[in-house]
């Protein structure tokens, strides 16, 4: 129920100018969703919402896509990749130390169909890929 929720806050924000808890508490009671304020104050903080000012005063918005947890994720890959290499269908990646479980939750989330699961150590992921032609074309697509 949380998740739909805090996606029915997030389609709010980007439909409408909501510009305090009590008119999002007041929407979400519209839509179905029976929340306390004290609830809707949290799914806030959760989904990172910041206000706007606008000629009505300051309204609600999502987060700017590059903060958004997709992006940060990427990120989050960018910044802890050192190199990669390929055994048949395994890729091994190296990371900054301690930078692996972050770099294989970044991957996981990738939503890759190729990979089947990764294995991170503290700077090592093992990723491991249908076929080594895939593992390949992981690898061009991972290029960084």
């Amino acid at each position: 129920m949380k998740i739909q929720r805090q996606q029915a806050i997030l389609h709010l924000v980007r439909t409408k100018d909501i510009f305090t808890q009590e008119e999002l508490t007041a929407e979400l009671m519209s839509a179905g969703f029976s929340a306390a304020q004290a609830t809707v104050s949290r799914d806030i903080r959760e989904l990172r919402l910041t206000k706007e000012t606008t000629a009505k005063g300051q309204k609600y918005v999502p987060p700017k896509e590059s903060d958004e947890p997709d992006n940060r994720l990427a990120r989050i890959f960018k910044d802890g990749f050192v190199s990669m290499d390929y055994a048949g269908n395994m890729l091994v990646l190296r990371t900054l130390s301690g930078l692996a479980m972050a770099v294989a939750l970044a991957l996981d989330n990738m939503d890759l169909p190729e990979v089947l699961g990764t294995i991170a150590g503290d700077d090592v992921v093992m990723c491991v890929v249908k076929s080594e032609a895939q593992a390949i074309e992981l690898m061009e697509k991972l290029a960084i």
